[in-house]
């Protein structure tokens, strides 16, 4: 906090008072020494005397706010003084204060400037939650099978159709569809995200399109609904086949006709909103059982977007593991990288949890790990339990593995069961040393 006030006894027993608040006081007594104090700390709130010997109060409070725009300025104003402190409101104080005024009054002032301030950065950072931004780059892959999902995502991110964004749990159906907001008109606007699976029937309902006051019980005051927070934007219903029959009927009506009414409610609510959905359900079977509406389902699915699970785009695997092992390098502020005896465990994994399940293997081995390469034994049990498991003849993408490459991997677990000895790695393998040493740099496996 900065007081600008050219009497001294008044500045001096002001600024004692102030700090006795427990506010961060500095005092000056011209506007020039309050201007430079102001572009070089930004204070939270100025309390600026009209009346200054260098500069007049009022032109003080216009450099003021140019050069702290966050800053907020209380007028203290002399007898006399009003209309100059009205003109003050007009050209952006926050309010003014006569002197001399008693303390708990000023106190009251200067608690409401900073109960705004932390108003303004609440919803900066909600503005900026809900406005995610492009993702682009976290999307790796060179597959056929996922390049034809980012050409989708682009032809379909600039319209304004509902799309259906189904596949897998851990296929990130969250991050396409922040994808396809951050790259539509609307990326500017809310980006509201509906978990429908955590929320109970009347919960969602009160969630989705908001309440009256004494709607039901509990309901003490009126609320507003998502889809009023997501105006102008996109709202992403995630886990769309969880939702009852009966909040699907509001749904359907919500996308036909734009317009709602909150729960206990009459008033009709309009609203322009894009509508995106997810699920990991097979919503064709729900419509043969009677648990999913045909309609909702035709009108949610307007675009259909699935998404392939990892296992079906295995050649994408070694990049992702390289990316996550730089990503957890980059915040565990090691250096690290994965061995090729490991990159063989991931490629042969079915991965049930898709890429999440990917990114969580590799950030455990990154924890686990004191060496500077990611090896097969830093991999969870279950991998290398199911890797042993498997024949070596074992199917990728429906092609057999090569004999050298089972020869390869059978030499790298020789060496990692014997530590790195080629004496006893030959013998188990049954060959001579020097056969293995052959093979060893024909693979290029030497150190």
């Amino acid at each position: 906090m900065l007081v600008v006030d050219d009497d001294d006894a008044f500045r001096s027993v002001l600024a004692a008072e102030l700090a006795r608040m427990t506010f961060d006081v500095t005092a000056v007594a011209s506007a020039g020494e309050a201007i430079r104090h102001v572009a070089a700390h930004e204070p939270d709130v100025v309390l600026l005397d009209l009346r200054l010997p260098d500069i007049g109060g009022i032109e003080a409070l216009r450099v003021i706010r140019q050069k702290s725009p966050a800053t907020d300025v209380i007028m203290l104003t002399g007898h006399g003084s009003l209309d100059a402190a009205i003109e003050s409101i007009r050209i952006g104080a926050f309010d003014y204060v006569a002197k001399p005024c008693p303390l708990d009054e000023l106190e009251i002032r200067i608690r409401r400037a900073l109960e705004r301030q932390a108003l303004r950065k609440r919803t900066s950072l909600l503005e900026r939650a809900l406005t995610p931004p492009d993702l682009g780059s976290a999307f790796i892959g060179e597959s056929p099978e996922f390049r034809c999902v980012l050409q989708l995502i682009d032809r379909v991110a600039p319209t304004d159709s509902t799309v259906l964004i189904t596949g897998e749990t851990g296929t990130g159906k969250e991050m396409v569809a922040k994808l396809i907001h951050a790259r539509s008109s609307r990326r500017h606007q809310p980006f509201v995200i509906v978990e429908c699976a955590a929320l109970q029937e009347t919960l969602l309902q009160s969630e989705l399109f908001g309440h009256e006051r004494g709607a039901f019980t509990g309901a003490d005051r009126a609320k507003t609904g998502l889809f009023e927070v997501a105006h102008g934007g996109t709202i992403f219903l995630d886990e769309i086949g969880e939702v009852s029959l009966a909040t699907q009927v509001k749904l359907l009506r919500v996308l036909d006709t734009t317009t709602f009414r909150h729960v206990g409610g009459t008033a009709e609510i309009h609203v322009d909103v894009r509508v995106l959905a997810a699920t990991n359900r097979n919503l064709l079977e729900m419509l043969g059982q009677g648990a999913f509406r045909e309609d909702l389902y035709y009108r949610l699915s307007t675009v259909g977007l699935p998404l392939p699970a990892l296992r079906e785009r295995r050649a994408d695997i070694d990049l992702l593991a390289e990316h996550f092992v730089t990503g957890f390098g980059e915040r565990f502020q090691v250096r690290k990288r994965i061995s090729g005896a490991a990159l063989d465990l991931l490629r042969h994994h079915d991965w049930p949890g898709n890429v999440r399940e990917l990114k969580h293997v590799i950030e455990a081995a990154m924890v686990v790990s004191d060496e500077p390469e990611l090896l097969p034994e830093h991999l969870p049990i279950r991998l290398r339990r199911a890797a042993a498991a498997s024949p070596a003849e074992s199917v990728e993408d429906g092609t057999l593995r090569t004999l050298e490459e089972v020869e390869r991997a059978q030499i790298e677990l020789a060496l990692r069961a014997t530590h790195g000895h080629r004496g006893q790695a030959a013998r188990a393998l049954g060959i001579s040393e020097r056969n293995l040493y052959r093979k060893l740099h024909d693979y290029g496996l030497l150190p």
